[in-house]
């Protein structure tokens, strides 16, 4: 989803707040949200951000349009540095109120999604996120060989359009996953990753490698991009792994981390002669985090044991809540195999 990029909002600042509410109603006009949905996407917005202003320290609410296969929806995620909850069942009860109001907020906010999470830690903060989809989803029942994959992307303060940017293609044998930060900021670095994209979506080779020597020439005429590919070889379980320039990457696995080193270079300049995937099995590790370099290099993945157990968007959030440089463009992408 190579322009899949929420839009962030300070909505501790109740000034805000007509205007995050005017920016959902526009991306509720694009996704074609019925009525209905534009009603209940309302009342989510207002309580998320009613919360924010209430309770929240340092609250900041992204809002993103985004499109996957067949399903549109709008996403909200809200996320905060406190005061966190002890008890989130508790304040999830309809009724429930820490300030003599009404008390139905999140309780609202959950029943009013078609899909919600939320975690939260005391003195650390919380993070809702909350899906409304053009038509309801039906319910499925995850397969165990489902690979899933979540993305945030939000562009640098002030501009429109983010110079990160991801694109996942399968084919019967591999999962392919391209993660792409276009040299500087704004249209020129995201032309920059639609162009890499665009050349990602034709190439024929199964190898990381192989495909950033084939995106390289493709994106000469562009300012120039850094990435990281992945290739999932469904038939060996094994993941191959290649990237060249600073988009961090970190390997979980039931007991043990990996940080796979990326090349220097810049992809559309200059590439390394000498390049190697990196090749691990499923058996050994099963999710991971790459994060451009607008997030601080040295986040912790698993910085809760409880954060291991949410759900990917949960995570994703975590790692930008805490460590995102508010002066670039910031992406984490999550992949779980």
């Amino acid at each position: 989803m190579v322009d899949a990029t929420y839009k962030s909002f300070d909505a501790v600042d109740r000034s805000y707040h007509a205007l995050i509410k005017k920016h959902a109603h526009q991306l509720a006009l694009k996704a074609e949200l019925p009525e209905t949905r534009m009603a209940e996407l309302d009342i989510v917005v207002a309580e998320h951000t009613s919360n924010l202003a209430k309770y929240a320290q340092q609250g900041e609410l992204l809002i993103g349009h985004f499109k996957q296969s067949d399903s549109e929806y709008i996403e909200l995620i809200s996320l905060d540095n406190g005061p966190g909850m002890s008890d989130v069942p508790r304040m999830m009860a309809d009724g429930f109120s820490s300030t003599n109001t009404i008390g139905h907020g999140l309780g609202s906010i959950k029943r009013l999604s078609d899909e919600f999470d939320i975690f939260s830690v005391r003195e650390w903060g919380t993070i809702v996120v909350s899906r409304i989809y053009r038509t309801k989803p039906e319910s499925k029942r995850r397969q165990k060989s489902d690979f899933r994959l979540s993305g945030l992307v939000v562009a640098k303060p002030n501009e429109s359009t983010s110079g990160d940017g991801y694109y996942l293609k399968r084919t019967e044998t591999h999962i392919k996953l391209l993660v792409a930060d276009g040299l500087g900021h704004g249209p020129e670095a995201n032309h920059a990753v639609n162009e890499a994209v665009k050349a990602f979506k034709t190439c024929p080779h199964d190898s990381p490698v192989e495909i950033i020597r084939y995106l390289h020439p493709e994106v000469r005429k562009t300012r120039g991009l850094v990435g990281t590919v992945v290739c999932i070889d469904l038939a060996a379980k094994q993941v191959g792994i290649a990237g060249v320039g600073n988009i961090s990457a970190k390997l979980i696995g039931l007991s043990s981390l990996k940080s796979p080193l990326a090349y220097n270079g810049i992809i559309g300049h200059n590439i390394p002669n000498t390049m190697n995937d990196l090749l691990v099995r499923f058996e050994d590790y099963h999710q991971l985090t790459l994060c451009s370099d607008g997030i601080r290099s040295r986040w912790e993945a698993q910085k809760f044991p409880g954060l291991a157990r949410a759900d990917l968007s949960i995570q994703a959030a975590a790692i930008y809540k805490d460590n995102a440089r508010r002066t670039d463009d910031m992406s984490v992408i999550t992949l779980k195999f």
